[in-house]
């Protein structure tokens, strides 16, 4: 079994996997939905739809140095 990525338009993802020699078992589709007019505001937080699956901290040094320094206890 081998893994094959495939791009493009509907219309050339079908041709594609019609020319796949061998039995096509599984297949991971990624559908982005188009804005419908009126839908998307220039300047409008995409990722807002997200934010209460974030976390808020203060005061959190994220810098690379203490990212890869051991912290006590570790």
């Amino acid at each position: 079994m081998k893994a094959q990525v495939v791009r493009g338009s509907k219309q050339e993802i079908a041709e594609a996997i019609v020319r796949i020699n061998g039995e096509v078992r599984e297949a991971i589709v990624i559908v982005e939905d188009a804005p419908q007019p009126g839908e998307y505001q220039p300047g409008e937080d995409i990722f807002a739809e997200m934010e209460p699956f974030t976390v808020r901290v203060g005061a959190v040094d994220d810098s690379r140095e203490a990212i890869y320094t051991r912290q006590e206890g570790e």
